[in-house]
This record gives structure tokens, C-alpha cells and sequence, in this order.
């Protein structure tokens, strides 16, 4: 029961974007538009390029990520779903990883994918385009888990897009500074197995502890 009611919410989710495909899309097309406009304003200076790239990669991904996660639950607060969750005999842990994996599966899978042809503007070599990718895969699902908790947090509150901002990039910035040290210790040929194993630590703490603090953040939330 409770793995069909997981499922079945990842699908709900991906229904509802389906439904409003400019919030997908939002975050894919800024990503885009930020990976393609640095080149044009630095100039073609490949050196240049190549040493700024895994910056500004990984700050575009990380506020593309960062569009939808207001939205995370406020449609469901808004609709009197977010109380049938909390009454359903399914655990809310379980829910709330359910609405994660969604957000991951339509904000940060694509920037996964875009990745690659975007850094080939950059001139990155293949192992750092397989590098960034790989840091990327592992990096976005921790922004997704520790931003469902920001968005939990501020559900419902006045001007809660600032204050999710407020709470959730500070959080962020050991996943960018990994990530992007990763893409820039293989293009310097350091090799990027640390930042990668830093990355993949961060993830394994993240998805056992996240649910737990998201579904605490959104019982007080609907308790005020």
C-alpha cells in the first residue's frame, strides 16, 4: 500500500506539471539563458571560458532549481490536499520523499541532461562533461531535499519566497562549492573522486533524514 501510494503521488505530481508546462519550463529555459549568455559577455577566450565554467554552470542549476520549490507545496496547502496527507494512513515521510523524488525528476533531471551540450560552449573536455554531469546527478537531489525542507518551513508565511531564499542558499553552498570543484579538479587534472564522494555522502544523509525534517516543518506549518 504504501509503495503504490508513493508512486502513485510521483505520478500525480508529474500530471499537474504536465498541466502548467511554464513552471517546468521556467526553470530550464533561465538555465539555458544563464549558461548561454556568460560566453557572449566574457568574449571567446577559451581559457577564460574553461576556468569559469563549472561556476557558472552550477550557480545556473542551482537557482534553476530554486524556481519551483515555492510552489512545492503550496498547491496542495491551498486545496486542503496537504490535510488529507496528514490524515492519510500512509506515513508522511513516505509522502514527502514522494514529492521530492517529483521535484528532482522535473527540475533537476533535466539540468542533468542540458548539462553536457551546454558545456561544450565552455570547451570543456569529455571527462569534465562526464564529471559534470555526474557531479550534477548527485548534487541536485540534495537541493531538492534540503529545499522541500525550506518550502515546508515557509508555507503559508508573507513573503515566503524571500525567506525561502534566506534559509535554503546557505544550505546550498557546500553542494555548489563540491560540485563545481569537482568539474574544476578534473579539468586541471586533479581528479574529482574526493569532491564526488563528498557529494555522494551529503546525498545518502540527505534522503533518509530529509522526509523526516520536511513532514515535522509541514506539521507545524499546518498546526499555526
Amino acid at each position: 500500500m504504501n509503495q503504490r501510494a508513493f508512486w502513485g503521488l510521483v505520478q500525480r505530481e508529474w500530471r499537474l506539471a504536465m498541466r502548467r508546462k511554464s513552471e517546468v519550463l521556467t526553470g530550464v529555459f533561465f538555465f539555458v539563458v544563464v549558461a548561454a549568455l556568460f560566453p557572449l559577455g566574457i568574449g571567446p577566450e577559451m581559457d577564460t571560458l574553461r576556468r569559469i565554467a563549472p561556476g557558472v554552470l552550477w550557480i545556473g542549476a542551482l537557482l534553476a532549481s530554486m524556481l519551483a520549490l515555492q510552489r512545492l507545496f503550496e498547491h496542495d496547502w491551498r486545496d486542503g490536499t496537504l490535510e488529507q496527507m496528514l490524515l492519510s494512513p500512509v506515513p508522511l515521510p513516505l509522502l514527502t520523499a514522494a514529492k521530492m523524488l517529483a521535484h528532482w525528476g522535473l527540475s533537476g533531471v533535466p539540468l542533468v541532461l542540458l548539462a553536457p551540450v551546454l558545456g561544450l560552449q565552455f570547451d570543456l573536455p569529455p571527462e569534465a562533461l562526464g564529471t559534470l554531469v555526474l557531479a550534477l546527478a548527485l548534487g541536485t537531489p540534495v537541493l531538492s531535499c534540503i529545499g522541500a525542507i525550506g518550502a515546508a518551513l515557509t508555507l503559508g508565511v508573507r513573503g515566503g519566497g524571500v525567506l525561502l531564499s534566506l534559509l535554503v542558499l546557505p544550505l546550498f553552498v557546500p553542494v555548489l562549492v563540491f560540485g563545481a570543484g569537482a568539474v574544476e579538479a578534473q579539468v586541471s587534472g586533479l581528479g574529482a573522486q574526493a569532491h564526488l564522494s563528498i557529494l555522494a555522502a551529503m546525498l545518502l544523509i540527505a534522503i533518509p533524514c530529509a522526509p523526516f525534517a520536511c513532514s515535522a516543518a509541514l506539521r507545524i506549518a499546518l498546526d499555526a
